[in-house]
């Protein structure tokens, strides 16, 4: 079972060039066209019968919003994208008597609790239209519990037990398990979709005392993670020739101070964190820990949990407010991207999420406060290592791809983020752009070659693109018929 880093060395490989002026052809040995001849977007979908789920409702929201987009290719580009989870990378069953639903990354056989959750939420609007859709939904939840109780520590799953090749890494691995990278949002997202399921649909026929041990088990590891009782029972460490894929300090990471955050040895994009405070997903779990706590109140009936919750968001928050903001040279004050409470900090920003650039996205601040902007000021300058620009655009990348590699995940989270027509416009207009004529949204583009990508199939990436379309339609119309 290939893992992300071996598809980033080798997914690369465009099946078209698109017809955009002054574009660079890459050379014979990517394996790519050797023309810009225009490729037709449309019918990029698996057929009816190959596509793995169904929802009537997804297929009418599809054409409800391609009606009303004026550019063809990107109403094809988008009627590819939205259902590209459920057409591709779903697998549902009913088990034990409960929807059960696992969910992959793509090209990676597994399920991340991360991506699974941002993967099927662009769907939740439209779960009360969908009983199938609803009870889809709920599989997930349902699966994550599962997960969870597993190891909390673990940050992909196989479908069962059957090991994966990471199995020799230098951890406490489990045959269920595909990785066990300590992501400290990897246990936020859950929450936010449970959260979010509950809100929209009202049915709480998920939250049953599997899912409250979870729960439980959940917030009994992010207190472990604050590390006020010494380093802890987990521990990370890879035979590899890429330092991001393994932990400093023995596989406890580089030292911390106990200051009231909590530690996440791997960021989103499942590279080691160089300081353990990881500040976005600390904003996340403070977010999440409330979002827990109204539900254990309202559902559970649990004052006890609840308040339990509360007391470590409030620290959490407390902790924030004194090590994530500082002085930068340039941009006045600013979030930090990661810290280890000596006083440390470390400045850029990735764009797997939770980044710094999507902290609104998750509810962890708003648009306007003004140290957000000035932090959006930083990550789209050249002060920011990881951002680039290049003849098809521009925005973050990441060490997990390299210099050079624009990740378009920053591109649309940039137009979920922005207020600005004209940067939604022109967000919208690079991902069109840069889709290298296969109408999909990939991990990664060579900022002046897009034909050279990483990841030709990648669920998360698609159907967060047919969420930014969906709710330019719903609040910019006017954008899409242009």
């Amino acid at each position: 079972m290939p893992s992300r880093r071996e598809f980033i060395k080798t997914s690369g490989l465009a099946v078209a060039a698109l017809s955009i002026p002054n574009i660079s052809i890459p050379s014979e040995k990517k394996q790519t066209r050797k023309s810009a001849k225009k490729i037709d977007l449309a019918n990029h979908r698996p057929e009816i019968s190959d596509r793995k789920f169904t929802s009537q409702a997804v297929e009418e929201k599809i054409k409800e919003v391609k009606s009303s987009i004026a550019n063809k290719d990107l109403a094809e580009m988008f009627e590819n994208c939205y259902p590209n989870t459920l057409d591709t990378t779903v697998k549902f069953q009913m088990l034990e008597g409960k929807p059960d639903t696992f969910v992959i990354t793509g090209d990676i056989n597994a399920m991340w609790l991360r991506d699974s959750s941002a993967q099927v939420f662009p769907y939740l609007p439209l779960a009360n239209k969908d009983d199938k859709l609803k009870d889809l939904l709920a599989g997930v939840i349902n699966r994550q519990t599962k997960c969870i109780l597993i190891d909390p520590y673990a940050n992909a799953f196989n479908f069962g037990p059957t090991g994966s090749e990471w199995d020799k890494d230098l951890t406490e691995m489990k045959p269920e398990l595909h990785e066990r990278k300590w992501e400290l949002d990897s246990l936020c997202y859950p929450i936010r979709l449970a959260y979010h399921y509950w809100k929209i649909t009202g049915d709480i026929s998920c939250f049953d005392d599997d899912w409250k041990s979870a729960m439980k088990l959940i917030l009994k590891t992010f207190k472990q993670q604050q590390r006020k009782d010494g380093e802890g029972q987990y521990k990370f460490q890879r035979i590899t020739a890429w330092q991001s894929d393994t932990v400093a300090g023995g596989g406890y990471g580089n030292p911390i101070k106990p200051v009231g955050l909590i530690c996440s040895i791997f960021r989103p994009s499942d590279d080691a964190t160089i300081f353990p405070f990881y500040i976005p997903s600390n904003y996340f779990a403070v977010v999440s820990l409330r979002q827990l706590a109204e539900m254990s109140i309202k559902i559970l009936n649990d004052g006890e949990f609840a308040g339990e919750c509360r007391s470590l968001a409030n620290e959490v928050e407390h902790a924030l407010k004194i090590y994530s903001i500082t002085n930068h040279l340039k941009f006045g004050r600013i979030f930090a991207y990661e810290a280890d409470g000596f006083g440390n900090q470390l400045f850029m920003d990735d764009p797997s999420f939770p980044g710094l650039l999507s902290l609104p996205y998750f509810g962890c601040t708003t648009l306007t406060n003004p140290v957000y902007q000035n932090t959006r000021k930083f990550i789209f300058s050249g002060n920011n290592p990881y951002y680039f620009k290049g003849k098809f655009g521009d925005g973050i990348g990441s060490p997990h791809t390299g210099l050079g590699k624009i990740w378009p995940l920053s591109i649309i989270m940039r137009a979920l983020t922005s207020l600005n027509d004209e940067e939604i416009s022109s967000c919208i207009k690079m991902v069109l752009a840069t889709n290298a004529g296969t109408g999909f949204v990939h991990e990664s583009f060579e900022k002046d070659n897009p034909d050279d990508y990483t990841r030709k199939w990648f669920a998360w990436a698609n159907t967060l693109f047919g969420e930014l379309i969906i709710k330019v339609y719903e609040e910019k119309p006017y954008l899409l018929k242009a």
